[in-house]
């Protein structure tokens, strides 16, 4: 027996509000393909540090300072 499909009444039919002909497909493909780190500050963090540059900055300063280890070797899984 066949599952009932979804109802297509409308489905032809765009709103009127939603007219996307201006649209440019792909516009941001290049952007999103090279990556992006996205972190939302808390709100008194964000006051200290008006934008991106003085945050990149000041983690470099830290980087800088605080000293590295050495990366682990990943875990071998048994069985």
């Amino acid at each position: 027996m066949k599952k009932p499909g979804k109802s297509k009444v409308g489905a032809e039919v765009m709103r009127a509000q939603y007219d996307f002909s201006g649209g440019v497909r792909g516009k941001y493909a290049d952007r999103f393909k090279d990556g992006s780190n996205v972190v939302v500050l808390d709100p008194d963090v964000a006051a200290t540090f008006p934008d991106a540059e003085s945050v990149n900055r000041a983690l470099r300063a830290l980087i800088a300072v605080v000293p590295q280890r050495p990366k682990r070797a990943p875990r071998s899984r048994k069985g």
